[in-house]
């Protein structure tokens, strides 16, 4: 039986037991958690990269939008309150729509 250690979405479960496999899962602390979610950010990010057209990438954004979700619930925060913080930024720094690549700056 293959061995996956890994966070999986909540239906993947009741997926595989419809499939009729035998299966293994846990309930992971809040610290356990949290450091599962980073390493599947990590995953998911990689995924991104390593995708060659829109379709694929815009899937891939998706799952790592699932997580940005649920590590906003796990500080306390609603995806809204994360939006929020996020223009608040965007309106004081800017974004990155301008495609900016700053080549150096001189020191004082």
């Amino acid at each position: 039986m293959p061995i996956h250690n890994k966070l999986v979405r909540d239906r993947i479960p009741e997926i595989i037991e419809a499939t009729g496999k035998k299966f293994s899962t846990k309930i992971l602390n809040d610290d356990e958690y949290i450091k599962e979610l980073k390493t599947k950010s990590f995953e998911e990010l990689n995924e991104y990269i390593n995708t060659d057209n829109d379709q694929d990438a815009v899937e891939e954004l998706a799952d790592l939008l699932e997580i940005i979700h649920a590590f906003a619930e796990c500080h306390g925060a609603t995806f809204e309150d994360l939006e929020k913080v996020r223009q608040q930024k965007a309106e004081k720094r800017g974004g990155f729509k301008e495609k900016i690549y700053l080549i150096e700056v001189e020191d004082d």
